[in-house]
């Protein structure tokens, strides 16, 4: 019987055939100009950029040239790349113009379906950015999709790591501007940690398209993004403590895979206790008091450490670091690093370098970074299953774009053996039939450890591992996948070879092992890639006709090699367990049947792999013996997908309101980062920067003045001493307050007028001695850093909240009404305690000299900084990863204490060359 949804779907069609309805009109009107666009001349077609671009000055809207736009960047793509774009490629670039995500299908060209939205949008002058997940497409989409914008006499900017600040305010200063989610984010950050407008790089956030939206805004967005610096050196304490863990047994701790939780039993505790007090660790006489406060702490991030995080699943150790694995690409992150000491438990566990904790100093999530935008689109092969949290989150529609041609791949039931090594020898026996057959095969795997046990398997089917890292070795597979039993892996240790595996993997023949990150930004071709196959084989050789002889003697032999791939069924993609993500699964069946070719795909799963083990199949193990499942023998129903899949969507759920509850957390924290970097970027101004010191100073006095005259309290009941000592020892002045209390009719308002007068006669008198535009800069400097040594404290204060207000809801209160409340008082206090610093260091500044300070530096270290909610751990990607280096590069050798001419640039925080033991800047640094 059909459902009534279905029934309706099937006479009306469903909400996104008629979106896609509504935007054919328009294609129709594009391809109507087509002849028009094929007539005009370079010069003519360049020309109407500046047309469009005096329409808009006098009042049209962009949606007014949406058509003609689209027109004439179709054609400009048909003479600079040859690649004219399909009428559903024209529907993806409307919905990504509409502030829309567009799903479309691996191999529909993505890539050039953001052209035509990204040069309308840029037609404005406020700058597009074009977000990708790693450095290597940014620059390869600016190379390739820019050539058509600077055609049409646009320019275009690209950021990735390790450029300076310069070329970064030119790119951002560009009609379009390519690259990285973390490198945008990090910009944001650091721009509000600079000192004066003329060092910030960023412009208002005007449009955004966002690559792999899904990769970016769901699976990057569970964790924020933080500029952090190092604290103190502890190598010794995290070595000991590593050292423990080894001694303790089963019965001492308890582990939970599911929450990814380790804690320790009675037992453990008792023995710890025992091992710290002869290690002379244990402060008092219990492992509970709170001066073992972070000897606990760490030792269950060792526990973690050992008994959780799995190298070469979760991690690996390469150059003598621990690199993390991102669980959903499979990518190595480096310089990413857990923090709250996991990171450091690793290095401990694994026996390499430790690098110092961090101190956070400024923090965003992607969520609320990327909702800055005046109007945010997404492109991506699976949205669909995320459609709910985009809505939610970003209020993102999710609009699913047809093919160009109809799908061909076949999609096989999943086969669920009981045990791995059933299940692995059946995907041997497809991965020999498939080789037989010349048909190509992609082996999805989930970590880099199941990656290689197949690579094994495969060395004992007579298979031979061809070495990714020999560009001739490459050039060899693709042309003898066919003819021999060979195979390529391609995973996080192959990081800088995944173009040009991923690229063959489509010669018949050819097998190829991949973990999740499978082919991103890099279609599989059947027959190969010729372009790949040009570069490996052909390299630096020069132009000339020898070269031109070989290139088409490639083509020719790729268009051979495609027939055959053709014949042979096309791609065949083996997958050999479910993730806990559809999309993920989606990606990587996506993999194969592009633009209408045919294709296969199956999954193949037991009941000991994670997501059956957890989420638990022991009765189904039972109740198969029971039913006499032999074996070898595997399970094969609709009716076990349909299974599968409602487990996953109840991971996805979970995982999606884990998000959902951080991000309101975050949102009150949001809220308050908007007003300090808002009144931050005010302060900038010389004129702002004065009044807003002299109200400051203003409000100190009625505070002072109000903590120590009561409401209504006479004069004998004043506390004239203390706020004498106060107005001493905070504002540096030496008045007769006690005195004034003993006056005829004095009142606290009298008082505080004069407190006021006085302080405001010593600034102004600071002012004339030392002219006003030195003295707007010594406030500027003070107030800044004022507020960013507070802002610092202040993150950590609300970390240390956001861990205490969770115990709270054993008390039926409502945590996150309770963090609301609580961090609002923080922020009072934060506030009442800027005015108070701010105040007091003006009224004591002097200059030994009359000279302008140097504007402060922001900090050298930078790292992004992720937490996972499921585990509670957090990730931090490092920026700048030298800091040791760089502060020994700017200090000169041969440094004479008795000479300063000899110390040349000195950091605010090192100590100071003099050798007094303090700080430079409480040192020769002060301003006082």
């Amino acid at each position: 019987m059909v459902g009534l949804g279905a029934l309706a779907r099937k006479i009306f069609g469903s909400a996104n055939d008629r979106r896609i309805k509504t935007l054919k009109p328009k294609v129709a009107a594009i391809n109507a100009l087509e002849p028009e666009m094929e007539a005009l001349t370079d010069d003519q077609l360049k020309a109407k950029t500046d047309e469009f671009r005096e329409q808009l000055a006098n009042g049209a809207k962009l949606d007014d040239l949406l058509v003609p736009a689209f027109a004439v960047v179709r054609e400009a793509s048909r003479r600079v790349l040859g690649l004219r774009q399909y009428d559903v490629q024209l529907i993806g670039g409307m919905v990504l113009h509409a502030g829309e995500i567009t799903e479309m299908r691996t191999g529909e060209g993505k890539t050039l379906v953001a052209t035509a939205p990204v040069y309308l949008n840029a037609l404005s002058g406020k700058g597009v950015h074009v977000v990708t997940v790693n450095d290597y497409l940014a620059s390869r989409d600016v190379e390739w999709m820019g050539q058509i914008y600077r055609f049409l006499g646009l320019t275009t900017g690209l950021i990735v790591h390790g450029i300076s600040d310069e070329e970064r305010k030119a790119a951002y200063a560009a009609d379009v501007t390519y690259g990285t989610n973390n490198e945008f984010g990090f910009d944001y950050l650091r721009d509000n940690m600079k000192y004066d407008r003329e060092s910030m790089v960023q412009r208002p956030h005007h449009f955004a398209i966002v690559d792999e939206v899904d990769s970016i805004l769901v699976d990057e967005a569970r964790t924020p993004l933080i500029i952090s610096g190092p604290l103190e050196d502890r190598t010794d304490f995290y070595n000991a403590i590593d050292a423990f863990i080894p001694k303790l047994v089963d019965e001492d701790f308890e582990i939970d895979e599911k929450a990814r939780s380790a804690t320790f039993t009675e037992a453990g505790n008792e023995k710890l206790e025992q091992l710290l007090s002869e290690a002379d660790l244990l402060k008092g006489d219990s492992l509970y008091d709170v001066e073992n406060v972070t000897a606990v702490h760490h030792l269950q991030q060792g526990l973690k450490a050992h008994k959780l995080f799995q190298r070469d699943k979760d991690y690996i150790v390469r150059n003598d670091e621990v690199v993390i694995i991102d669980e959903f690409t499979g990518r190595m992150m480096p310089g990413r690093r857990f923090s709250e000491g996991l990171h450091q438990a690793l290095e401990a566990k694994e026996k390499v370098a430790i690098q110092p904790e961090n101190q956070t100093l400024a923090s965003i999530t992607f969520q609320n970074y990327f909702r800055m935008y005046d109007k945010l689109a997404g492109m991506t092969g699976t949205a669909m299953t995320e459609a709910e949290e985009f809505m939610d989150i970003y209020s993102l529609d999710v609009v699913d774009i047809p093919t160009n041609v109809p799908v061909q791949r076949i999609d096989d039931d999943d086969e669920v053996y009981r045990t791995v090594a059933e299940k692995y020898n059946a995907i041997m026996e497809l991965v020999d039939d498939c080789h037989e057959r010349g048909q190509p095969v992609l082996v999805g795997t989930t970590s880099i450890e199941k990656s290689e046990l197949l690579a094994e398997l495969l060395m004992k089917h007579g298979y031979k591992q061809i070495d990714v890292s020999d560009p001739k070795a490459l050039a060899d597979y693709a042309k003898s996948a066919g003819k021999q039993k060979v195979f390529a892996v391609l995973n996080a240790r192959y990081h800088e070879q995944e173009a040009s595996i991923i690229a063959q993997a489509g010669v018949p023949g050819a097998v190829t092992i991949a973990t999740n990150m499978a082919g991103r930004g890099t279609d599989i071709q059947l027959g190969g890639n010729v372009e790949m196959r040009v570069a490996n084989e052909l390299g630096d050789m020069p132009e000339g006709a020898d070269r031109t002889a070989k290139e088409e003697a490639i083509k020719k032999e790729v268009e051979e090699l495609k027939q055959k791939a053709l014949e042979a069924g096309g791609l065949y993609v083996v997958a050999t367990e479910r993730h806990e993500s559809r999309r993920i699964d989606n990606q990587l069946r996506g993999r194969s049947g592009r633009q209408g070719d045919p294709g296969h795909s199956k999954f193949f799963l037991s009941l000991q792999d994670d997501l059956m083990r957890i989420f638990g199949s022991e009765r189904m193990d039972s109740m198969l013996q029971k039913l006499g499942l032999q074996e070898g023998e595997a399970i094969v129903h609709p009716w076990i997908n349909k299974a599968l899949e409602k487990a996953q969507q109840k991971v996805e759920a979970r995982n999606f309101d884990i998000r959902k509850n951080l991000l309101k957390f975050d949102d009150v924290m949001n809220d308050q980062r908007k007003v300090v970097f808002d009144q931050r970027l005010e302060m900038m101004d010389p004129e702002v920067t004065q009044e807003a010191v002299a109200e400051m100073r203003e409000e100190f006095v009625e505070d002072l003045v109000a903590a120590h005259i009561p409401e209504r309290a006479y004069p004998e009941q004043w506390d004239t001493e203390g706020l004498k000592e106060e107005v001493r020892t905070k504002l540096n002045l030496d008045l007769p307050i006690v005195d004034w209390a003993n006056e005829e009719g004095i009142a606290d308002e009298e008082v505080t007028t004069r407190l006021k007068k006085e302080a405001n006669e010593v600034m102004a008198a600071k002012a004339a001695n030392y002219g006003p535009d030195i003295m707007r800069q010594i406030e500027r400097a003070v107030l800044l850093q004022t507020i960013d040594n507070l802002w610092r404290e202040h993150l950590a204060n609300l970390d240390h909240l956001r861990s205490a207000v969770g115990l709270r809801g054993y008390a039926q209160r409502d945590p996150l009404q309770e963090y609301k409340t609580e961090s609002f008082t923080l922020f009072e206090n934060m506030l009442s305690t800027l005015r108070q610093t701010t105040t007091s260091q003006l009224m004591h500044v002097e200059l030994v000299q009359q000279q302008a300070p140097e504007t402060p530096q922001m900090p050298a270290h930078m790292e992004a900084h992720h937490t996972n909610p499921l585990t509670g751990e957090d990730e931090m990607a490092e920026a700048d990863r030298q800091l040791a280096d760089a502060r020994a590069a700017s200090a000169p050798e041969g440094r004479d204490s008795e000479d300063p001419e000899t110390w040349g640039r000195v950091g605010r925080n090192e100590p100071c060359p003099c050798g007094s033991g303090k700080k430079y800047k409480h040192c020769h640094g002060a301003l006082v």
